[in-house]
């Protein structure tokens, strides 16, 4: 498995992450929980964020990772609509 392989399986991982604790935010009637919650989904955004800029700097100087990550991607985007879809 390449390097941008392992980064893309993470991107899906955190963004996983993120809709579960959203999802936990939105079921708790504790506004304890509820902030903490949602501060965790908000770090496992900005995570994403940072990794995706990392991610783009990788396929950017290593080109075969752009071409070995399109199946992976495409898994990925498809993961992210389903998990979209059970929250809503």
């Amino acid at each position: 498995m390449t390097v941008g392989m392992k980064v893309h399986q993470a991107l899906g991982m955190l963004k996983t992450l993120s809709g579960n604790f959203h999802s936990f935010a939105m079921d708790t009637q504790d506004p304890q929980a509820k902030q903490m919650f949602q501060n965790f989904s908000k770090q496992m955004d900005q995570i994403s964020n940072d990794l995706t800029s990392r991610l783009q700097y990788i396929e950017g100087q290593e080109p075969q990772y752009a071409m070995e990550n399109m199946t992976q991607q495409q898994a990925s985007q498809q993961q992210d609509k389903q998990q979209q879809m059970r929250l809503q």
